[in-house]
C-alpha cells in the first residue's frame, strides 16, 4: 500500500494499493479488487477484505461504481452491494467509516480530502474522464457538501507514464481544441506521427488550476512496473488475455 504525504491529515486514511498481498492466480496475480474481470469472485472479496483491514475497516465498509470514463459523481452516504453500484466515476462522502473505492489499470486514481471540513473524494480519471471534466466534478460536489477548494489536498496514484503511453495522431486534437497550451502534455513519440501522452501531468494541472492546497504525484508508471502494478497496455501488448484491478482508497477515520 502505498501512503502520499498529500493525504497524510488528521482523520484521513487512505492507500493506493499494488497488486502485492491477494489471494487471486495468474494474470489476475495477486491483489485484484475488481469483480469485472474474469477472476474467481471469492477472491477478489478476499483481496478487498485485505485491503480494508489496512485501512482498519470492515470489509463493508467499501464503496466502488461502475466506472464508465465519465464525469458522473454520486453522494455515498453508505456502501451498496456490488450488483447495485452505480454508473459513475467519481464518488464523495462525509460520512465517516466509508471508504471511497476507485479501480485502475492505467487510468489515474485521484483521491482527494478537505481534512477541516471532513469531507473527501475520488475520482477514476482515464483521458476521457479527465477530458470530460471528472476533476473539475469531483471538486464541484465536495464543496457542495461544505468542503472549500483552497483547503482540498488531492494526490494523483500510480498510473501510466508518458514513457509508456504512445498514442496515435488523432489523439491530440481533442485535447488542443480545449487548449493550445495542452501541447506541453505531448512528446514525439518514437513513431511517425505518433505521441506520447502525459497523463498524470495533465491532471495534475486540472486540480492546480481549481486551486487546491495541494497536488502531490506518486511517480509510479503502471505500465512499466508489473511486479508492482496492473496495466491494460501491458497486458494487450503482451497478448495476455486479461487483466486485473488494482484498489485505491479514501476514508474518513470512524
Amino acid at each position: 500500500m502505498i501512503e502520499l504525504a498529500a493525504l497524510s491529515l488528521p482523520g484521513i486514511r487512505h492507500g493506493f494499493f499494488t497488486r502485492v498481498g491477494g489471494v487471486s492466480a495468474g494474470v489476475y496475480a495477486s491483489l485484484n479488487c475488481g469483480f469485472g474481470a474474469k477472476d474467481e469472485a471469492a477472491r477478489v472479496s478476499e483481496n478487498r477484505a485485505r485491503a480494508m483491514k489496512l485501512l482498519r475497516l470492515s470489509p463493508s465498509a467499501l464503496a466502488t461504481a461502475k466506472q464508465v470514463h465519465g464525469a458522473e459523481t454520486v453522494v455515498v452516504e453508505k456502501p451498496w452491494p456490488e450488483d447495485l453500484a452505480p454508473r459513475a466515476d467519481a464518488l464523495v462522502t462525509n460520512r465517516p467509516g466509508i471508504a471511497l473505492g476507485i479501480l485502475t489499470a492505467d487510468c489515474a486514481p485521484i483521491l482527494l480530502a478537505d481534512s477541516e471540513a471532513r469531507i473527501i473524494g475520488a475520482a477514476h480519471a482515464g483521458w476521457r474522464g479527465a477530458l470530460q471534466g471528472v476533476i473539475e466534478a469531483v471538486v464541484a460536489a465536495m464543496e457542495d457538501l461544505g468542503a472549500s477548494a483552497p483547503r482540498i489536498c488531492a494526490a494523483i496514484g500510480p498510473c501510466i507514464a508518458n514513457t509508456s503511453y504512445e498514442v496515435g495522431p488523432e489523439f491530440p486534437a481533442p485535447f488542443l481544441a480545449q487548449d493550445l497550451a495542452n501541447a506541453a502534455f505531448f512528446a514525439r513519440g518514437a513513431r511517425a506521427g505518433h505521441f506520447l501522452f502525459d497523463l498524470p501531468g495533465y491532471t495534475e494541472k486540472r486540480l492546480k488550476a481549481l486551486g487546491l492546497k495541494r497536488v502531490e504525484l506518486s511517480g509510479a508508471d503502471t505500465a512499466a512496473e508489473a511486479a508492482r502494478f496492473f496495466s491494460y497496455r501491458r497486458a494487450c501488448l503482451k497478448g495476455e488475455p486479461g487483466h486485473g484491478l488494482g484498489l485505491s482508497a479514501i476514508a474518513l477515520a470512524p
